[in-house]
């Protein structure tokens, strides 16, 4: 089995917990994009569903599918999230943020009751930073932003390079938001919620990619099958 089919094949794990008149916070990236599609077949056949999407990309992917969207303007809570995740570890803590969105990502995730979610096994790790950090940063001040954030790193006992995302045409990755990514090649985080706080403190940080505490339930799809993982409360 390809890893597109062990992320469809999680994505479709989570589509067994929608119920029908749920409100639903919609991830971004490839396997959340499975979920979309898959909640779309059953919309089609009838589900009623409303969605939040936590991207322009998201968006469009989910009106194709004929998905009902408003916004968090309109509602005064989700009571589910199904999003991917770039890195996850046992106390389902989660590294997001490849796919550029993890601002909405995580407006999103907060105003839900509960977040699954949906990942191939490789991105299960005993500890959190073998992916790339990434930061979204405002564009202003960016040099002292910079050393703001290595002040961060060097308090949490972590180090390494920081890069400014690209985009295909060789300029600065621009979010959804008009902001910029930082990618910190940082290795092993040994206090993930220390760090999180620390780079939540400094003003020119818009969010980073550290999600504490959001994530309820991690299901997984490797090799033998589905495995799902409950944070411990």
């Amino acid at each position: 089995m390809s890893s597109d089919q062990r992320k469809r094949q999680a994505a479709a794990r989570a589509v067994e917990e929608v119920r029908n008149g749920m409100k639903l916070g919609l991830g971004t990236g490839s396997t959340a994009k499975h979920f979309v599609e898959l909640l779309g077949e059953r919309v089609r056949d009838g589900l009623q569903v409303i969605g939040v999407p936590t991207s322009e990309a998201t968006r469009a992917d989910a009106e194709r599918c004929g998905i009902r969207l408003t916004t968090l303007d309109e509602l005064d809570h989700l009571d589910l999230t199904v999003d991917g995740t770039d890195e996850v570890d046992p106390a389902l803590s989660l590294i997001k943020g490849g796919g550029g969105a993890l601002l909405r990502e995580k407006i999103v995730a907060s105003a839900s009751d509960r977040m699954i979610v949906i990942a191939d096994d490789t991105k299960w790790v005993e500890r959190l930073g073998r992916f790339p950090l990434p930061v979204e940063v405002v564009p202003f001040g960016l040099s002292a932003t910079r050393r703001a954030m290595e002040r961060a790193f060097a308090a949490s006992g972590v180090a390494g390079e920081m890069r400014i995302r690209k985009a295909a045409d060789g300029h600065a990755f621009v979010t959804d938001g008009g902001h910029w990514i930082i990618d910190a090649h940082l290795g092993a985080i040994p206090d993930a919620p220390r760090l999180a706080d620390l780079l939540a403190s400094i003003p020119g940080v818009v969010e980073h990619g550290l999600f504490i505490g959001l994530a309820s339930t991690v299901i997984l799809a490797g090799s033998e099958g589905i495995r799902v993982v409950e944070r411990r409360t």
